[in-house]
C-alpha cells in the first residue's frame, strides 16, 4: 500500500469511528450503527489489499467478501433510517 493510501485509509477509518463515538454520545443508535458498518467496510476492505500485497489470497479474499457484506448491510441501515 502506498503512503497516500495508507493516509487515505487512515482517515476514512478513523472519520467512520469518530462519527459513530459522536452519534453515541448523541443517543442516535441507528446514525451510530451506519456509522460502523461503514467502519468495518472500509477496515475490511484496506486490510485486504494490504493482505493481498502480501500474498496471503486465500485471507485477501475473506476480507475482501467481508468487506461486501459490510457494504450491503450498510446499504440496509440507510435504507431503513430513511424509510423510517
Amino acid at each position: 500500500m502506498k503512503k497516500y493510501e495508507r493516509a487515505i485509509s487512515l482517515v476514512l477509518v478513523a472519520g467512520a469511528s469518530l462519527t459513530a463515538l459522536f452519534f453515541i454520545v448523541k443517543q442516535n443508535m441507528e446514525a451510530a450503527i451506519l456509522a460502523m458498518t461503514i467502519m468495518f467496510t472500509f477496515t475490511n476492505f484496506f486490510r485486504s489489499r494490504t493482505f493481498k500485497e502480501k500474498g496471503h489470497d486465500k485471507e485477501a479474499k475473506w476480507m475482501q467478501k467481508m468487506s461486501m457484506i459490510f457494504a450491503v448491510l450498510s446499504i440496509i441501515v440507510l435504507f431503513i433510517i430513511v424509510t423510517g
